[in-house]
């Protein structure tokens, strides 16, 4: 029988109120994060049942896809208490759950590869001799890796976790921003990133550059990094912890994925810029009124895009992006580090969108058909219901066979919610007997995952619900 050997989830955004994972207490309805959520316990439960089935002793490799700690709209300690509750739940019978945990930064969670990749320039500083030239540090990591022991440990998440006996040994290893595995015999392989640079808005600045000296971007995942990294970093990763002014923004982000709210905060901000600047001849209504135009119609065209694909698991935009990126600096860093085109297996993991799925997709440069695996994400992101929202874990087998166990699609109906098996394929395809086994089991403890369920809906609910008080207050 198949076992279990990956499992991958992203976008968990633990320490964000909005986040499914981060405990709320019913009493206060404000953040606990000394306590796991309801949610999250059931989820690690539902995980634990699943690789219970295994039938060798070998433990499965935990791959943390990004935005796991949501760094942007909570304080540091806040995001690393909630991930401490969910790394004291991958306890089981007295050890972890999992060999190994390798983590994949993503935007909300970057700064933890900056933590990585400085401490390990500071230890190869270390280790050269004065007056010696120095190396200019990397700012990404190698597709694929000899072994886990060459990996780059995150100092910050490393030191967070070994503090419990459980873990004392435990370095949760990082890559970035891309990471590959592959079958012994090399004619498989999944390779994983978290899906931010397949959006335009995070090359931002190698895109301005390009229009401004009339260059071409760069085209190696390296140059994109370096030339992105910063901007990535203080926007999505540092601002929001920024104190008051940090709070501040998550109170227009969120007011951002609504746009009645965003417009009343406009003229809000409108009226004041009025107040503040007066322009001679003008009248501060008249000011508030033009500027609050001219804004409002910058905030119709970056977000009337998003509104408009409600209803699909992709923008127009991100699917060029997926498109670009998977056959640009994804497969150039494969052909870089493998001498060669990929193989005709091959898949590709991703999340950041918050919209789960799978499809099989024919990629230039590729010799077989792909098959592409979205794991979606935790967060309530508006009041209404979003029904391509929800959330999937990515499971492989030792043969790297591929399924996506979707735990949820956000619904009006709580009886709506359930827990499926899906798998990416095409016509002539032959049977996955590993799907096939994840869907037997599934079902022979349907008890566990119909709790499951039933948690989902409820919480779904309550954070719409205070979700919708904050943006009334």
């Amino acid at each position: 029988m198949p076992d279990i050997r990956y499992v991958c989830l992203s976008d968990m955004h633990l320490g964000e109120e909005d986040s499914l994972l981060t405990n709320i207490r019913p009493d206060t309805l404000k953040p606990d994060f000394l306590q796991p959520s309801p949610v999250l316990k059931l989820l690690v439960k539902c995980l634990k049942t699943l690789i219970s089935e295994n039938e060798e002793s070998e433990k499965p490799v935990f791959i943390l896809n990004g935005d796991i700690l949501e760094f942007a709209l909570a304080f540091a300690n806040e995001a690393a208490m909630a991930f401490e509750r969910f790394i004291e739940l991958l306890i089981d019978d007295g050890t972890p759950l999992f060999k190994h945990i390798i983590y994949v930064p993503g935007n909300h969670d970057h700064h933890i590869w900056e933590i990585a990749r400085e401490t390990q320039y500071v230890h190869y500083i270390r280790e050269i001799g004065p007056g010696k030239s120095l190396k200019a540090p990397k700012h990404t990591t190698d597709l694929f890796f000899e072994d886990f022991d060459s990996m780059i440990a995150s100092y910050f998440l490393s030191n967070l976790i070994m503090r419990h006996e459980n873990f004392k040994d435990t370095k949760i290893m990082t890559a970035y921003p891309n990471f590959g595995i592959s079958t012994r015999e090399g004619d498989k392989y999944v390779l994983f990133h978290h899906g931010h640079f397949i959006e335009s808005i995070y090359q931002a600045i190698s895109n301005f550059r390009s229009t401004l000296l009339q260059v071409d971007p760069p085209g190696e995942i390296e140059e994109i990094e370096a030339e992105n990294f910063a901007w990535i970093d203080f926007l999505w990763s540092t601002l929001g912890r920024s104190g008051k002014a940090g709070e501040t923004v998550e109170s227009i982000y969120e007011r951002m994925r609504n746009m009645d709210h965003f417009r009343k905060l406009l003229s809000r901000f409108a009226e004041n810029m009025a107040r503040k600047y007066d322009l001679p001849g003008w009248g501060d209504w008249m000011e508030a009124r033009i500027l609050e135009h001219v804004l409002q119609s910058v905030a119709e065209f970056i977000l009337k895009r998003e509104r408009a694909i409600r209803d699909l698991p992709l923008s127009s935009d991100a699917e060029r992006g997926l498109w670009t990126y998977v056959e640009g600096p994804l497969a150039r860093q494969f052909k870089s580090e493998q001498s060669g085109l990929p193989p005709e297996n091959v898949a590709f993991v991703f999340g950041h969108t918050h919209k789960p799925f799978q499809q099989d997709l024919h990629f230039k440069g590729y010799r077989g058909w792909v098959d592409v695996y979205n794991t979606g994400g935790w967060v309530v992101d508006s009041v209404q219901r979003e029904p391509v929202h929800g959330a999937s874990v990515v499971l492989a087998d030792e043969n790297l066979n591929l399924t996506s166990l979707r735990m949820y699609n956000e619904a009006d109906n709580p009886d709506d919610y359930r827990v499926e098996v899906m798998r990416a394929t095409h016509a002539g395809e032959t049977q996955n007997s590993f799907h096939e086994r994840i869907k037997s089991l599934v079902s022979r403890h349907a008890d566990v995952f119909e709790k499951f369920s039933r948690t989902v809906a409820r919480e779904v609910y309550v954070r719409a619900q205070l979700l919708r008080s904050r943006l009334i207050s």
